[in-house]
Formats: C-alpha cells, sequence, structure tokens
C-alpha cells in the first residue's frame, strides 16, 4: 500500500499547487518584483482583423460595433478575414465597402490562423487587433489597448474579456467563475513579466513584432511565445473590454474546450523550447504551472481518486478523502442533469464545469497522444441565439 500512498500524497501535492499555490506565488511576486508597463494616450494606426466563418448573423453586429469605437477615424482600418464562408457572410462584408471595411477572403477552409495571416499581408496599421465576430467592443476599447505600446518592451497586450450568461445556464455561470480565476492569474503574471497566452477576441500585435503562424497552431496561445522569443512582453490591458455570450450548451462547450486543448497541447510541444526554465526564466515557470500541469492534472485527479479509493479501508483520512471526491462528482453529475432538464443549478455549477473542463483535457491529451490533428477551424455557434450584450462607455462593463 506504500505506492498507492505515494501516488496519493504526489497527485495531491500537484493538485494543489496547480489550483492554489502558483496562483498564490504569482500574487507574491506580482507584488514584491512587478514590472509595470510605461503607458502613454498614443494613437497610432490600427487594423482590426474580424475572424470569420460562416457569421451571417452577427457580422453586421459587430461592423457596427467596430466602427463605432472611439478612435481616429483615419487611423482605423478594418478587415474581416473570412475563412471561406459559404452562407451570407461576405455578402454583408461587402456591404460595409463604402465605409471603408476590407474584405479578405479564404478560397479554402483552411482555419483561424491563416485566415489571420492572410488578413496581416493586406493591413497596414502599425498595430494589428485581433477580434471574432461574435465580440462586441467597450467604444474605447481600442484606446486602452493601444497605450501600452508606448513601452517599447511591449509587443503584445492582451486586452479583458468579459463573459455574458443572460439565461444563467449551468455551463455558462461555470465559464465565468473559471474565467474570473484565469483573470486573475493573468494580472499576475502579467506584473510578473508577461502573459503565457491572450484571448482569441482581443489582443493587439505589434506589426513588426506579428510572426506568420503554422496553420495548425492556436493563434491566442502561440503569439505570446512568438513574442517572448524576440525579447518582448505580452501585458494584460484590462481596461480594454470586450464581452462575449458564453455557450449555454455543455456539448458546445464541451467540443470547444477538447478543440482549444488539443492544439494548445500541439502548440506546447512544437514551443517545447520555452519550458526550459535554465534559459526561459519566469515564462518557462509559468508554461509549466499554468499550462502542462493544469491539462495533466486530469491524471492526477484519477490517480488520487483510485489510490484514495484502495486506501480506503485503512484509514478515516482516505476514507474522507475517497468519499469528498465521490461527492464532487456526484454534484457534477447532478449539475449536468440539471442541464438537460434546464433547471437552475447555482453552485452546482462549479462542480459540473469543472469536470467538464477536466473531461476534455483527458479527450484532448488522447486525441494528440494518437496523432490526431485539429487544423481546421469550427465556430460553435448555438443556432438559436444571437449576441446580447452591450457595452457602456463609463464603466466597460455588460449591461
Amino acid at each position: 500500500m506504500i505506492v498507492c500512498e505515494i501516488i496519493f500524497a504526489v497527485s495531491l501535492a500537484l493538485i494543489l499547487y496547480t489550483w492554489i499555490g502558483y496562483p498564490a506565488l504569482a500574487l507574491l511576486l506580482s507584488r514584491v518584483l512587478p514590472r509595470p508597463v510605461r503607458k502613454s494616450d498614443i494613437t497610432p494606426a490600427v487594423s482590426v482583423i474580424i475572424t470569420a466563418h460562416n457569421e451571417e448573423r452577427d457580422i453586421a453586429a459587430k461592423l457596427d460595433n467596430t466602427l463605432a469605437l472611439d478612435y481616429p477615424a483615419d487611423k482605423l482600418e478594418v478587415i474581416v478575414a473570412s475563412d471561406c464562408s459559404t452562407d451570407r457572410t461576405d455578402e454583408i462584408v461587402r456591404g460595409y465597402a463604402a465605409r471603408g471595411v476590407i474584405l479578405s477572403r479564404q478560397c479554402e477552409h483552411f482555419g483561424k490562423t491563416v485566415a489571420q495571416n492572410a488578413a496581416r499581408r493586406r493591413a497596414s496599421g502599425e498595430i494589428l487587433v485581433f477580434s471574432d465576430a461574435t465580440t462586441l467592443y467597450a467604444p474605447d476599447a481600442l484606446r486602452k489597448i493601444v497605450r501600452s505600446f508606448a513601452d517599447p518592451e511591449v509587443g503584445c497586450v492582451a486586452g479583458q474579456l468579459v463573459y455574458v450568461d443572460g439565461k444563467e445556464t449551468a455551463t455558462g455561470q461555470g465559464c465565468r467563475s473559471y474565467w474570473g480565476y484565469e483573470k486573475f492569474i493573468k494580472r499576475c503574471e502579467s506584473l510578473m513579466g508577461s502573459l503565457i497566452g491572450v484571448s482569441g477576441c482581443l489582443y493587439a500585435v505589434r506589426r513588426s513584432n506579428y510572426a506568420r503562424l503554422e496553420q495548425d497552431m492556436i493563434d491566442d496561445f502561440v503569439i505570446a511565445s512568438e513574442i517572448h522569443l524576440q525579447g518582448l512582453r505580452t501585458v494584460y490591458e484590462p481596461e480594454a473590454i470586450a464581452i462575449e455570450d458564453t455557450n449555454q450548451r455543455g456539448r458546445d462547450e464541451f467540443r470547444m474546450r477538447v478543440r482549444v486543448i488539443e492544439q494548445t497541447i500541439s502548440a506546447l510541444h512544437r514551443y517545447r523550447e520555452v519550458l526550459n526554465p535554465l534559459r526561459h526564466g519566469m515564462y518557462a515557470w509559468s508554461m509549466w504551472s499554468h499550462k502542462v500541469l493544469r491539462y495533466g492534472i486530469v491524471l492526477l485527479l484519477l490517480a488520487m481518486l483510485i489510490s484514495s479509493a484502495a486506501l480506503s479501508g485503512q484509514s478515516w483520512f482516505y476514507a474522507a478523502a475517497f468519499s469528498g471526491q465521490a461527492a464532487l462528482y456526484f454534484a457534477a453529475f447532478a449539475g449536468w442533469i440539471a442541464e438537460r432538464m434546464r433547471v437552475r443549478v447555482g453552485v452546482l455549477s462549479l462542480p459540473y464545469y469543472f469536470a467538464l473542463a477536466s473531461l476534455a483535457a483527458l479527450v484532448a491529451l488522447l486525441k494528440f497522444l494518437r496523432g490526431e490533428a485539429h487544423v481546421v477551424w469550427e465556430p460553435m455557434r448555438d443556432a438559436g441565439r444571437r449576441m446580447t450584450g452591450t457595452v457602456s462607455r463609463e464603466s466597460g462593463a455588460p449591461s
């Protein structure tokens, strides 16, 4: 039984470190050894690149929102990178040509990164801002996000994504809680030196530092490593606000997370050089703690469950540990049942989303180990849902 005890102890220690220890250490270091960003109210030429694949439902609202942003019109360029849309997306975008909107169409469905790379070649702005068709920006989002480029050490800036869940679904509430935790870590990592990833719906890059990414790479994760390898920082700007609706169905969220985690694991393998702490210091530590352990934690959870079950007859401690885990997964199952019955689940949304995200990580890891590459981008959309959030100029909060 000594082997089971060691497995349980190591698994528990790594789980606690990943979810509690690393955020606590990151907070401490961000307070003790902060690296603030030098900001200024600059207005460089900006190209907003909106990636879209069959977004006829939302693209007009997105373009209206973008063209209404509080930014000098003569310094704002809007490009829609259509990834071989087969609905009315391109037709709607062409209707905005008189207002200066440029359509960059991919004739084959190669994926988001390829579409962005093509649009980047047509862009003229000093700063490239990348966005999704289902994301709305606060009026001052561009002014806020470009301020940090006054610091020559900054190559990329991530805005703050605010999720909206109007129907208070289990998936939506769980996503909002998880994302609140992620944003806390982003603030700490930014102050420590650099983010290791950004939100794909709102991030900005110096055009001179934008690297052409491989088509099977997930741009919002890889871009931070590309910037780091150029000796620059990726920082967080919480005052640059974007809002987006959460997925309301668990199956959509599960599929999205499997796709994203699978591509992120592939990117970690491709960019494994940044995992060397002797060469990349704090950045490597963040990568190991925030990504590698986070995605591997599902294996630790399984190991802890099995080892505590084997040891439950040996002492009350292991029996209690096993019972606690069983209760957690039962609560997750109850949350899943409640969502399927369209019943508000309240606090059950947390264990439900935790189990959903963990299972998605397991499936993504298995797909990666089998060599199944996910290249083509397929946005997850609820056919009966439109963008519902609006953003106020005063607070930047969803209303």
